[in-house]
């Protein structure tokens, strides 16, 4: 006898009404790749998960291959097996068609964990608190700016108009809730894609430069969450920003003269029963962030991954250039923000826009672990402007921080081995690549003139 209808309907799976799925990865530079598959073979993937090459953790931000990395044709750009992540399952609204979407991570054939998977490098430094009975609890902060699909008469982005005028916009006032209300349309947008796709997006703000916005996630008792959904909210406002007629950009520092883009990373630490215990055990605090600011200089290489990463990192644009903290003081690169005692948390305030959270998180929480670990001291607070005191700068150059990096001993015992590697090879490419490239302003400067 057949069930009836209201059975039927109850039953059906999450993707019945899809027509495609789109199975993402996401690489070491935090893009998003992987296959788009007809609905009908979805319940096979996640039974049985599907191939990609292990070189997809080899592609620098080109996506070229950086054989260097012995993940390309040196091992015969062998297959490894992808397992879907099913709580990721969502759908995708922005598309013309039903269609949805769903994470992977990498496993190698016999089913451990593939080395260069960022996710899996995050859950590696998750292990070594977890076996000290602690939990971290964290939450993104993504700042990005909307620019005109259209480029400026010099080829460069410029600001988009302001909906519903002619006007170009040329100024912001930071948190203004005029310039809120002038976008309302996209983000409303965002809302309610973040609803749809489960991402916690808390509130948005305006920023400090023409079209830069900040839109925050909630904190999330599991670290690999809070990633998943930062990567799936960037995701988001890219494709929302396209079909609002726009392009939204991650980019560290997308303008001169502006304010650049940061990912902030909030953290505290709970216990088994789900207590902060940072709210207590100022020791254990204050070990966090002595880790934290002695793994700094080493963890830069994350924390700016790219060539423009490094434009960001200049006096007076609202990014902390020395390994200080102090209490509810926004020059600093560890800030511990003010509130209820039972919220006490580090918020990381070095990391751009451009990095991938998996790495970025990865890298606090092995400093985190190294402080408490080894029962370090901090150096005192700072109270005031940071920038004006004479305090040791961090590597503020793409191969200085590449060679310190390359000196971690710390970081790469905590990210191991194999990825340091990896990483490290992939990352010298790109910059030297990046070094041989001829750019405009070198044209402007010396074509007409030596």
């Amino acid at each position: 006898m057949d069930k009836p209808a209201s059975d039927q309907i109850q039953n059906r799976p999450p993707w019945a009404d899809f027509q495609s799925v789109d199975l993402m990865l996401c690489d070491i530079n935090g893009v998003l790749r992987g296959k788009r598959i007809q609905v009908s073979a979805l319940e096979k993937a996640l039974r049985d998960g599907i191939s990609l090459p292990a070189s997809v953790f080899a592609l620098d931000i080109t996506g070229q291959t950086v054989e260097e990395t012995g993940l390309g044709l040196a091992q015969g750009d062998t297959d490894r097996t992808c397992r879907l992540l099913p709580h990721t399952l969502a759908p995708v609204p922005w598309h013309r068609t039903p269609s949805g979407q769903v994470l992977m991570t990498m496993e190698e054939l016999d089913g451990t964990p593939f080395f260069a998977d960022p996710r899996h490098v995050l859950q590696k430094v998750l292990k070594r608190l977890e076996d000290k009975g602690l939990f971290p609890c964290v939450a993104v902060e993504l700042e990005f700016y909307l620019v005109d699909q259209k480029e400026g008469a010099d080829g460069l982005p410029q600001p988009p108009i302001l909906p519903g005028t002619d006007e170009r916009m040329h100024d912001t006032q930071v948190y203004s809730l005029d310039d809120l209300d002038s976008w309302e349309d996209f983000l409303v947008r965002v809302a309610e894609v973040c609803a749809v796709q489960r991402i916690p997006a808390d509130n948005a703000v305006a920023e400090y430069a023409p079209g830069q916005f900040e839109i925050n996630l909630t904190h999330q008792n599991n670290a690999v969450d809070a990633c998943d959904q930062a990567i799936l909210l960037k995701r988001a406002i890219k494709a929302i920003a396209i079909k609002e007629g726009m392009y939204a950009t991650f980019m560290a520092k997308p303008y001169n003269g502006q304010a650049g883009s940061g990912m902030h990373i909030h953290v505290s630490l709970l216990d088994k029963d789900g207590n902060n215990v940072f709210a207590d055990n100022h020791d254990l605090l204050r070990q966090a962030i002595a880790g934290a600011c002695s793994m700094l200089p080493e963890s830069m290489a994350l924390f700016a991954p790219n060539a423009n990463s490094y434009r960001r990192l200049q006096p007076h644009m609202y990014v902390p250039l020395h390994a200080s903290w102090g209490f509810d003081n926004r020059t600093v690169a560890l800030r511990i923000p003010s509130g209820d005692k039972n919220s006490t948390r580090l918020e990381h305030r070095v990391a751009g826009a451009d990095a991938n959270p998996y790495l970025v998180t990865a890298a606090i929480l092995a400093a985190i672990d190294h402080g408490i670990s080894e029962q370090l001291r901090p150096p005192s607070p700072i109270q005031d402007d940071a920038n004006k005191l004479d305090l040791a700068l961090l590597p503020y150059r793409w191969q200085d921080a590449l060679d310190r990096f390359a000196q971690s001993h710390r970081l790469s015992q905590y990210l191991g081995k194999e990825f340091h590697r990896a990483y490290l090879i992939n990352k010298r490419h790109e910059l030297a690549e990046f070094d041989q490239h001829v750019t405009p302003l070198e044209y402007q400067w010396y074509q007409h003139l030596v």
